[in-house]
């Protein structure tokens, strides 16, 4: 639930991106590309990315040096939404001033509204769903050479995930993320995501390990384990869940030092994965496991099929067989119903299992799910009020975490420099996922330079709000 903006022309983590396509010599055309939404999504743009380039085509930062732009969409939420209609109406502006020739507009919203986002926005040159996007050069094509041909392109979601390799990825050399699944089988009432990408399908262990030894070999050192499900992995295919089998094979790949887990169900959590996550030095102690409610009611309207008995019993025994564990979660505010009784049980329950990362947010009516219909929708400004309210409690429990790490070693992953010539940087430690988490700021000390994908041993010193502080100790590797 979690969105972020990612366009291309932002390249300051990857200097290199652009650095070689002067040595395009087939030059089809130029482009730029606006990446939102999720990681899932980001994996989508890198796949589309990575096509244009094996065609020819050349990525350029601005929009304005380019023959047409590609936006890469979120339809999650209001939010989200609004944000890609605000992007893909920046982008026909520059159209119609003759700025650029044309707009390819893809992923979710271009999946959830289809036609009508056509009759919105008729100088939207082409649509290409979700599980079109390999499609994306043949548009590409047919409007660089002034074609008029097809307009949009909606496959049906497929029985198995779709090949990620050969991507041209957007993320900084050093981590990256690996989607193992696509959709959902999950029918919680406030979720349009399965309307969108369809039922769970995974991709098989071994186009799994491909693309990980794919991106290892590229230097990736931080693998981030992204789906809509990811407890859920191997179900379709094997009849049973394949993520434990399947992180014991990730922790073999060499170049490999993180593998961090996201999106767990609390549903398909079972021993023998705890006893792997646990035990498996390159998988961090670090699980993403969004709960949403604790009110049993709640959950009941959510149909999120956990009891708070349930979820109370798991929290403990993540807590109690994962030593150092750093649990993240997510819960929704104001969901059509919500009593301030069952507000306060969410309250208590964030007191009692102390999350060392937390995000809130507001329900956001989605009008084709089964919420939108619920009786007592509640006024945005309650609902603001109550996010407010737990963000609080919530801000307690991270800065008196963040205080108990002071004077503790940790290693940390160098993303990026604040100021070489003095040796500041920013990192994340293992309970920092990329864009959703906390950072880490990073003072060398003097004896050798850092660089951006090192992972260096660290003293905290102190915090700053959310983030830590801290001294490099040890010899970056």
């Amino acid at each position: 639930m979690t969105a972020m903006r990612l366009p291309i022309a932002d390249t300051t983590s990857r200097p290199d991106l652009l650095a070689n396509l002067d040595e395009i010599r087939d030059e089809r055309g130029r482009y730029a590309f606006i990446s939102l939404g999720c990681p899932k999504n980001l994996v989508d743009s890198e796949r589309m990315l990575g096509l244009l380039r094996d065609e020819g085509y050349r990525l350029v930062e601005a929009p304005e040096d380019s023959d047409f732009v590609v936006i890469n969409t979120c339809g999650f939420i209001d939010n989200a939404r609004r944000e890609s209609m605000d992007a893909i109406d920046q982008m026909l502006e520059l159209k119609r001033s003759g700025k650029i020739r044309g707009v390819i507009v893809a992923g979710c919203l271009a999946e959830r509204e289809r036609d009508k986002l056509l009759e919105a926005r008729p100088e939207i040159d082409s649509l290409v769903g979700v599980f079109s996007r390999d499609d994306i050069t043949n548009f590409a094509r047919q409007l660089v050479d002034g074609l008029e041909e097809q307009r949009s392109a909606f496959r049906p979601a497929p029985i198995r995930a779709l090949d990620d390799t050969n991507r041209l990825r957007i993320t900084p050399p050093h981590f990256a993320y690996l989607k193992v699944s696509e959709g959902c089988d999950r029918l919680c009432t406030f979720c349009a995501i399965p309307k969108m990408r369809g039922k769970h399908a995974s991709k098989p262990l071994e186009q799994v390990m491909v693309e990980a030894r794919q991106l290892a070999d590229s230097g990736v050192r931080e693998l981030i384990i992204v789906a809509q499900d990811t407890t859920y992995y191997g179900r379709d295919l094997y009849g049973e869940s394949r993520l434990t089998e399947l992180l014991e094979r990730l922790h073999d790949v060499a170049g490999l030092d993180w593998i961090r887990l996201m999106y767990f169900y609390p549903m398909y959590i079972d021993d023998a994965l705890i006893e792997t996550i646990a035990r498996l030095p390159k998988v961090l102690k670090y699980i993403d496991m969004p709960l949403q409610h604790f009110s049993a009611e709640m959950l009941r309207k959510m149909s999120r099929r956990v009891t708070p008995e349930s979820t109370r019993e798991l929290v403990h025994k993540l807590r109690d067989n994962i030593p150092g564990l750093v649990l993240r979660t997510t819960f929704i505010t104001g969901f059509p119903g919500e009593t301030e009784q069952q507000f306060e049980e969410l309250v208590s329950f964030v007191r009692e299992a102390k999350f060392e990362r937390l995000g809130a947010f507001t329900y956001s009516l989605e009008p084709d799910t089964p919420a939108a219909k619920l009786p007592g929708q509640i006024a945005d400004e309650k609902k603001a009020q109550r996010r407010e309210r737990l963000m609080e409690v919530q801000q307690t429990i991270a800065f008196q975490w963040c205080q108990r790490q002071v004077g503790r070693s940790l290693d940390v992953i160098l993303d990026r420099a604040i100021d070489e010539s003095y040796q500041v940087w920013q990192g994340r430690s293992f309970a920092d996922a990329p864009d959703v988490d906390a950072l880490v700021y990073v003072t060398g000390d003097g004896t050798q330079p850092l660089q951006a994908g090192q992972i260096v041993e660290v003293e905290v010193v102190g915090h700053q709000g959310y983030d830590l502080v801290a001294a490099a100790t040890g010899v970056p590797r």
